[in-house]
């Protein structure tokens, strides 16, 4: 069977391939959201953008009993607007020499589909559906930062954005950058001035504390990072200059964590040994840390009533739940930090709904069939949600 094939029969699927085929790199989205919007026209649904142009579509509560709940996914791929030509291999939709854009248009395709479907069948017992669909995910995150969280209604999040079927990611990490400065108060020349004890080389001192602070895992449980420093770099002085007492040194690390608890003991303990440091070398050298948040902490919630359905669920049909935290950031971050329009704090979940291959590159591929296998599961999770 080919790709032309395989869409004739399949809506969901003619429903992907039409948003792949229409590039749509960061900041570069316009085609895609027309098409978008054209469709939420021709199929009944309502839709808006706001003043960032991320898209919005509402299917109103058939039981105002209920609650509503929010899926989201990302518009923007990492790749340039050069054609994507897509094809069938097995069971797999690949793209000619470029990335697919399944991360995340196959979440796209199967929240709009569903609320296609939805749209349509007001005999379904429901609190309503609300989809987000954001610019810019891949490379600033500015899209969802745009979003006017007071006018969302829903409490629970799906954010359509795993690689994995059957995935829920209930937590994840902070992006934190870090950065040590060693200033040392005399420099001088690496002959006359060695013996002089009030002088110490900067390219030393950033060493010798940078030896101290922690690297790799910090906090771990149940097998899973919690919380982890890597460092990124040092520099002090020029490779090729040997003669000088160097005055200056310093060295970045990323911090990421999905408890806020652990993150302040690790800087904390950073800004310890930064102090214990300066006490040493007082008056001969100085040092310094700033911490600047990139992402905030995507902490698990105390309410597991999300994680239970979604495992029940998942079982029925004949999928395996993996349910878990993951050590990286996506928008899931962004909403779990944020409150909605009845001042609740979201609880957001990173939801697997396809099994996507080797994203960001040139040999991306997603299977169909989970992508069909996917959509059965969120329309069987919403079923029970709204149950």
């Amino acid at each position: 069977m080919d790709i032309t094939t395989l869409r004739e029969q399949n809506e969901l699927v003619n429903l992907f391939c039409n948003l792949a085929q229409i590039p749509s790199p960061s900041l570069g989205e316009e085609n895609l959201i027309n098409w978008i919007v054209q469709y939420c026209e021709e199929n009944s649904l309502e839709c808006e953008l706001d003043g960032y142009k991320n898209i919005h579509i509402k299917v109103d509560a058939t039981d105002d009993t209920k609650q509503p709940l929010l899926l989201s996914a990302h518009m923007d791929v990492i790749g340039d607007d050069s054609a994507v030509k897509i094809y069938l291999d097995g069971d797999l939709i690949k793209a000619e020499g470029r990335t697919l854009g399944a991360d995340d248009k196959a979440g796209v395709a199967n929240a709009l589909y569903f609320a296609t479907k939805l749209a349509k069948n007001t005999e379904i017992k429901h609190g309503g559906l609300e989809l987000v669909f954001t610019r810019d995910e891949e490379s600033g995150m500015t899209g969802i930062r745009s979003v006017d969280f007071s006018k969302l209604k829903s409490k629970y999040v799906l954010v359509l954005d795993s690689d994995s079927l059957g995935q829920l990611l209930t937590s994840g990490a902070s992006y934190t950058m870090v950065r040590v400065e060693v200033n040392a108060f005399k420099g001088g020349h690496s002959g006359i001035d060695i013996g002089d004890k009030t002088r110490e080389n900067a390219a030393k001192l950033i060493a010798d504390l940078v030896s101290d602070f922690p690297q790799g895992v910090f906090h771990s449980e149940n097998g899973k990072v919690v919380t982890s420093c890597n460092i990124g770099g040092i520099s002090s002085g020029k490779l090729d200059v040997t003669n000088i007492i160097n005055t200056h040194g310093e060295a970045t690390y990323s911090i990421r964590s999905s408890s806020r608890q652990k993150e302040e003991e690790l800087k904390d303990l950073m800004k310890f040994l930064v102090d214990d440091f300066n006490k040493e070398y007082a008056g001969i050298a100085q040092a310094q840390i700033t911490f600047k948040e990139h992402m905030p902490a995507f902490e698990k919630v105390d309410d597991d009533y999300i994680p239970i359905l979604f495992e029940k669920v998942a079982q029925k049909e004949g999928i395996t739940p993996e349910i878990s935290s993951f050590h990286a950031g996506a928008e899931t971050h962004i909403y779990a930090n944020q409150t909605n329009a009845s001042g609740e704090k979201f609880a957001p979940y990173l939801v697997g709904l396809a099994t996507v291959c080797n994203m960001h590159s040139d040999k991306e591929y997603v299977d169909y069939k989970t992508m069909l296998e996917g959509q059965k599961l969120l329309q069987s999770f919403f079923a029970a949600y709204n149950a």
